[in-house]
This record gives structure tokens, C-alpha cells and sequence, in this order.
């Protein structure tokens, strides 16, 4: 898994609350096995009509939030059922941070172990990120995991908190399978006396 210490992404805003998973990717669309290809798929309700036919108005289809790398949202983001297919689809589209005032717990859970940064603000800060990336096109945000703040060039300084435990998890690239080969030795050394004591 790519770490990730810092970035600096276009902002996209999807200005909806309790965005769910299967709005997030349908469920139509969890037949595939592989990990990657799930982006093409992201929101696709909101961004095709029944005819096949793009939705203009929706904002990840306007041409000034192609490119994005950081995704802000409203309150409960990723409720719904537990599929991991969500963080699949948002990190195959492009998205590295997602920024809300609240996650759902799976969906939250969900994000580190795919390399993606969920940042929880304030209902306050995040009405000044949405008005700050409707008033200017191309507006970026610089993401500092190490140093756990949100910044831009206009003098926006937001500080965040996460548990360290998962802010190590993505600083490090580590999913749960990579935490536990951390410690392949001792495991191995386990193995190796119970295997001696088992035969003698």
C-alpha cells in the first residue's frame, strides 16, 4: 500500500449528507474480484442518467473538478451497508483524502486499510472549504499527515486529530496483513518452538 505523508489535490465537493455506500458504488457493480476498476463506477447514479447520458449539474462531472485528489462531503459520509468496494471505488477514482464532518464507522475503518486519508472537521470548517472551492476554480488543499493539518495558499490552517495508532498505518503504507509481517521473525520463531515442544 502507498504511504501517505503529504499531499496537495483539487478539491471536488459532493455537498450531500448521509452519502451512502451504495451511492457510492451500486450494487450492481460487486461482481468483480479485483480490487482495481471500481472508480469508472463512483456514484455512478448521480452521474449517469437511465439513458446512459452524463449529468452535467453533478460536480465530479464538470471539467473544473477533473483531476481531483481530495473529495469534501457532509455529515454520516459512507453509511450504509459495510462494503469495502466503497474505499475501492474512491481510491481507483483518484481520491486520496476524503473530508466530512462525520464518517460512518466501517466505511471509516474501511479507508485505512486502503490508503485513504478520512479527515473529520467541524461542521463550521467544513462550510469554509465548500465556500472556498465554490469561489475559486481549481482550488487545491494541501493535506500534512505528519503534522496532522489542512492548509491552502490563502491562509487556511486547519488542524485535525486522528488516532495514532491509524495515522502510523498509512504514514508507513501498512494495511493489517503488512502490520503483522512487521513481526514476521518472532512469528516465526513462535512457530518453530511450538513445532520443537510439539515433538518431543
Amino acid at each position: 500500500m502507498q504511504p501517505f505523508t503529504k499531499m496537495t489535490g483539487l478539491v471536488a465537493p459532493v455537498d450531500r449528507v448521509n452519502v451512502d455506500t451504495d451511492a457510492i458504488i451500486p450494487k450492481q457493480f460487486l461482481k468483480r474480484i479485483e480490487r482495481s476498476g471500481f472508480g469508472q463506477f463512483l456514484f455512478f447514479e448521480w452521474r449517469w442518467d437511465e439513458q446512459g447520458n452524463v449529468i452535467p449539474e453533478f460536480n465530479l462531472n464538470k471539467p473544473r473538478y477533473q483531476g481531483a485528489s481530495v473529495l469534501i462531503s457532509r455529515a454520516n459520509f459512507g453509511c450504509g451497508s459495510s462494503r469495502e468496494h466503497a474505499p475501492w471505488a474512491i481510491l481507483d477514482y483518484g481520491f486520496r483524502c476524503v473530508i466530512a464532518p462525520s464518517f460512518a464507522d466501517i466505511f471509516y475503518n474501511n479507508c485505512f486499510k486502503n490508503g485513504i486519508l478520512p479527515i473529520q472537521l467541524s461542521e463550521e470548517q467544513v462550510d469554509e472549504l465548500f465556500r472556498r472551492t465554490e469561489a475559486q476554480e481549481g482550488y487545491t488543499l494541501n493535506i500534512d499527515l505528519e503534522q496532522k493539518v489542512v492548509t491552502d495558499d490563502k491562509g487556511l490552517r486547519i488542524a485535525f486529530d486522528l488516532d495514532e495508532h491509524r495515522r502510523q498505518f498509512l504514514l508507513q503504507g501498512l494495511d493489517d496483513i503488512g502490520l503483522t509481517l512487521q513481526h514476521e521473525d518472532a512469528i516465526s520463531a513462535y512457530e518453530a518452538k511450538r513445532a520443537s515442544e510439539a515433538s518431543a
